[in-house]
């Protein structure tokens, strides 16, 4: 309860931002005792997790005391493991990007190498030089991992991925953690996305987001919440079959979303990859009754107007009254995976750690 209480507070601290919360608010909108309310932000405040932001004028009683978060108190790092790039960020407790490296990388070359460019790209995070100042030295609170699925988010252990099997049942996680001696959550990459997106200021409560790159997949958020279904399974959209005798695919179908779209791609067909994608939306719309669609991942952003166009036509052809737009987070993965490590700290997601999850303001 203490922790719960502690993560609520924090919350209400990162919404109210720069300008910040008297206790007494706090106490208000968190339904909690002005004396708790206290309680747990002075030890906040004994933690550098909380500072004074000045007092405001009174209103007939004693001048109240504002406290806000200090966002670069702590700091998650997140990683996005494409098929062929390493994206690497670092958020501070606000949320705000920090600093961001990318590497190339081979998925396929096995766990030593990807593991290895995982650990450097986080150490380089740690010495950050944002704006190129001195060394951050960032205290970090964690890593989250975010690549291609199937995968147990569970357990943090890759399934048979999508062209690169020999992940299938690698405990990434715990190894990650060994070594780098920090915490470590993975979850799949488009779940990562939606969860980032989720908790931006004026986010929808329900929305899909689709991502193209390397692969073809969805997030889904209902009730300002990611649906990861039973076995991390939800939102494996680039492999609904949508041709009974269409093109083999890696994943063992044939006419999958995936492939079809990705040929398209290859033979320089923008409109009729857009086609496809937008039929995989409209099928999560009907299924789900969402009422927005957010596009994102590299092909989308290369072509951001012709996407949006081409599922626009889509979903309006088949009168479905669905929103569409283009996400504009050059780096939605990556944020996502770092929001994996710090949504917890703020009540806004279950920890997806294995054993005790980092805590702060304890």
């Amino acid at each position: 309860m203490r922790s719960h209480n502690a993560a609520l507070l924090l919350g209400l601290l990162r919404a109210a931002g720069e300008q910040g919360i008297s206790r007494l608010e706090l106490a208000e909108r968190a339904g909690l005792t002005p004396q708790a309310v206290s309680k747990i932000t002075a030890r906040l405040r004994a933690g550098g997790l909380v500072a004074d932001a000045g007092r405001r004028a009174s209103t007939g009683g004693k001048p109240a005391t504002v406290l806000r978060l200090v966002p670069g108190a702590a700091h998650a790092v997140g990683v996005h493991l494409d098929r062929d790039e390493l994206t690497a960020v670092l958020l501070d407790l606000a949320g705000a990007r920090v600093a961001v490296r990318r590497a190339p990388l081979d998925l396929g070359a096995g766990a030593e190498p990807v593991l290895a460019a995982v650990r450097a790209e986080v150490a380089a995070l740690h010495a950050a030089r944002p704006g190129r100042g001195e060394p951050l030295r960032a205290n970090v609170l964690g890593v989250g991992v975010a690549m291609p699925g199937p995968l147990d988010h569970l357990t943090g252990t890759p399934g048979r991925v999508t062209g690169f099997p020999e992940w299938d049942g690698f405990p990434l996680r715990n190894e990650l953690a060994r070594r780098l001696g920090l915490p470590v959550v993975v979850d799949k990459d488009t779940n990562a996305a939606a969860l980032g997106l989720a908790l931006r200021p004026g986010a929808p409560g329900s929305f899909a987001y689709v991502h193209l790159g390397t692969g073809l997949g969805a997030g889904l958020v209902l009730g300002g919440a990611v649906l990861r279904g039973g076995r991390t399974g939800a939102g494996e959209l680039g492999h609904q079959t949508v041709q009974l005798d269409g093109p083999p695919c890696d994943c063992g179908g044939r006419g999958c979303l995936e492939v079809l779209c990705l040929a398209a791609l290859a033979r320089g067909d923008l409109d009729g990859a857009a086609r496809v994608l937008g039929t995989g939306a409209a099928n999560v719309v009907r299924l789900l009754d969402v009422d927005r669609v957010l596009l994102g991942g590299r092909e989308v952003l290369a072509a951001p107007e012709a996407f949006a166009r081409g599922a626009r036509d889509v979903l309006g052809g088949l009168g479905l009254p669905a929103d569409v737009a283009v996400a504009d987070a050059p780096h939605a993965v990556a944020e996502g995976a770092a929001q994996l490590v710090l949504a917890p700290l703020f009540g806004k997601e279950p920890s997806g750690f294995g054993g005790e999850p980092p805590m702060i303001g304890k």
